[in-house]
């Protein structure tokens, strides 16, 4: 799926946004630079992921029967992955719409803090290019077809994520990493995730963003130091790092 973002506009803005397979060391360097960036000016670090867990939770508090909701339902939605090309049913659908309303909710919450000066540092990103959770595109698209329910929620599921995409952040670091080496960072990573993420991301365009790419087999300090710089030539902060 190639989708275009020309309904929606925007200028890059001030998020740098860290993308790459499992194991490529996405939120150890997030983590690095903000404790760093922090010494300098305002910044936040945001997860950008689906947090399937967070809607788990929120079903899980409905009383009586919220714990036996939350479980059928994740189940559900779960197993989506194991048929990427079946339509899902209505049930799994609506769980998959709302992880995605969920991360446009943290995107919008993002962009408040971003026009308030902050500087936004995230682990992972939106993209509307390619479907799949898994490389954080629009899910219902991976498959067509369905009640008309899912019809409806694919369609919306997807503006959602051209509307996120059309917000390119100033700076993008893309982690590479090999299947090997992802594979013995994350073991309890399933494989064939992680030979998707690999094979995909590094094709993605972002909207137009400006993309560092860097090797998250490098030394840590190494990767970290070529991201601080290019933050440096990228946006004004306060003093010098």
């Amino acid at each position: 799926m190639n989708n275009s973002t020309s309904s929606f506009q925007s200028t890059p803005i001030r998020v740098v946004a860290i993308t790459g397979c499992d194991g490529s060391g996405k939120s150890t360097l997030a983590n690095r630079l903000v404790q760093t960036l922090a010494l300098r000016t305002k910044v936040e670090e945001v997860y950008l992921g689906q947090s399937s867990g967070f809607i788990k939770q929120k079903i899980t508090e409905l009383p009586v029967v919220g714990e036996k909701i939350a479980a059928y339902l994740v189940s559900k939605s779960d197993k989506v992955h194991e048929k990427p090309n079946t339509a899902p049913g209505n049930a799994e659908g609506t769980v998959i719409f709302l992880l995605s309303c969920w991360r446009a909710y943290k995107f919008k919450r993002m962009l408040r803090r971003a026009k308030e000066g902050v500087l936004l540092v995230t682990d992972r990103y939106p993209q509307a290019e390619v479907a799949g959770f898994r490389v954080d595109g629009p899910h219902l698209s991976k498959a067509q077809g369905g009640s008309r329910w899912i019809q409806m929620l694919r369609k919306r599921e997807q503006r959602l994520y051209e509307w996120m995409a059309s917000f390119p952040p100033a700076l993008l670091i893309r982690l590479s990493i090999d299947e090997q080496t992802a594979h013995a960072r994350k073991p309890d990573h399933d494989i064939a995730s992680l030979r998707e993420k690999i094979k995909v991301i590094p094709t993605l365009h972002f909207n137009g963003a400006h993309i560092l790419e860097l090797s998250g087999r490098d030394p840590e300090d190494e990767v970290f130091k070529a991201s601080l710089e290019a933050i440096q030539q990228t946006f004004t902060l306060p003093n010098s790092l």
